[in-house]
């Protein structure tokens, strides 16, 4: 068929290492850019890129944070939302007790402080594993709502707890309409993706693969534990503070602890559960399922009159059920059976 890799002839190493080695591949991920970057802000309403698109790429962000300490590096994290709003909290501050500082500067100090706050809470780490490290940055989680909530410097003293973030403003242009949000997000996270697919496939990415799957015969081999660890948290919590800032800035358009509490961080979990562990894609596909599928189970229960009760908690059963499903079914998510239809599409109509 289409998708076949006869007559695509690699004559150097670096052809043969590039991230799409297939012309395929390279042709569908070009059209992808084209569609999201030219026919989507044409055509799509105000309303989707407020509720759908800005969502599904900030949540993506963030899951793929997740993904790097928990798929790739083996370190099980329930502390995502915590993060996350360390990056917002963080960017809102420098801009506002530092005048005239650029936005994206600002967003980029936010996730180095939330890069910071991530090895501090990462030191655990090096003396605990699974469930034991699971629990320590639960912790993480109360403890930055904690201080955001209690220490009112954060907030600028409001009495509400809830700031209006600051218009995002880069070159004289403000980004004040749901499509430039749109198009700014979307310009992040495709150059964060692109710079975390070239990281896992360096020297980096290998030491936390070996980390994860054996950390004592990856120190034997001569990987040092402590600095693979907590790099692992410093990349991981610097993608979270980005995706936080984001939330904070082109989604919500207010800064406040109560937006990234504990539902926040088991929602991102979900979401590299569902999409696939240890993967990319799996972070987009896991970020994309648990946004619609809100939207289509309200249509479902709208359209068979569901009572209240029902539906309310509709979402929430649906939850369950795939968590369980992709665990013994598929633990390796939307991605794995992605990746098998691929492979079953390249030998078609032989047996595979």
């Amino acid at each position: 068929m289409f998708y076949r890799e006869a007559g695509q002839f690699k004559t150097s190493y670096q052809a043969d290492n590039q991230i799409f080695p297939l012309r395929q591949d390279r042709i569908g991920v070009s059209v992808l850019l084209a569609a999201a970057f030219v026919v989507v802000p044409l055509l799509a309403s105000d309303y989707a890129f407020s509720a759908i698109f800005i969502p599904f790429l900030i949540f993506s962000l963030a899951a793929l944070g997740l993904n790097i300490l928990t798929g790739y590096a083996g370190q099980l994290s329930l502390g995502s939302a915590a993060f996350m709003a360390v990056g917002a909290f963080a960017s809102y501050n420098f801009m506002l007790r530092l005048p005239g500082i650029p936005v994206l500067l600002a967003f980029v100090l936010g996730g180095v402080s939330a890069a910071l706050v991530g090895i501090a809470f990462g030191l655990p780490s090096l003396r605990i594993r699974g469930f034991y490290l699971a629990a320590a940055t639960l912790a993480t989680q109360f403890f930055v709502v904690w201080c955001l909530t209690k220490i009112q410097w954060f907030t600028n003293y409001s009495s509400s707890g809830v700031i209006t973030a600051q218009e995002i403003v880069i070159l004289g242009q403000a980004f004040n309409t749901p499509v430039k949000k749109y198009l700014l997000t979307l310009v992040v996270v495709c150059l964060m993706a692109l710079l975390a697919k070239n990281m896992v496939r360096s020297n980096v990415g290998r030491s936390w693969m070996a980390v994860r799957d054996m950390d004592v015969a990856a120190e034997v081999i001569g990987f040092r534990l402590m600095r693979t660890k907590l790099l692992a948290f410093a990349v991981s919590s610097f993608y979270c503070g980005i995706a936080g800032a984001l939330y904070a800035y082109a989604y919500l358009g207010t800064v406040e602890p109560e937006a990234y509490n504990l539902d926040l961080s088991f929602k991102i979990l979900f979401m590299i559960i569902i999409g696939g562990v240890g993967s990319i894609l799996g972070s987009f596909l896991g970020s994309a399922f648990i946004v619609l599928l809100p939207i289509f189970l309200n249509l479902v229960a709208h359209g068979l009159a569901l009572p209240t009760n029902v539906a309310s908690n509709l979402e929430l059963m649906v939850f369950g059920a795939l968590i369980i499903f992709f665990l013994i079914v598929e633990p390796h998510g939307l991605a794995r059976l992605w990746q098998i239809a691929k492979e079953k599409l390249r030998l078609w109509p032989f047996p595979h």
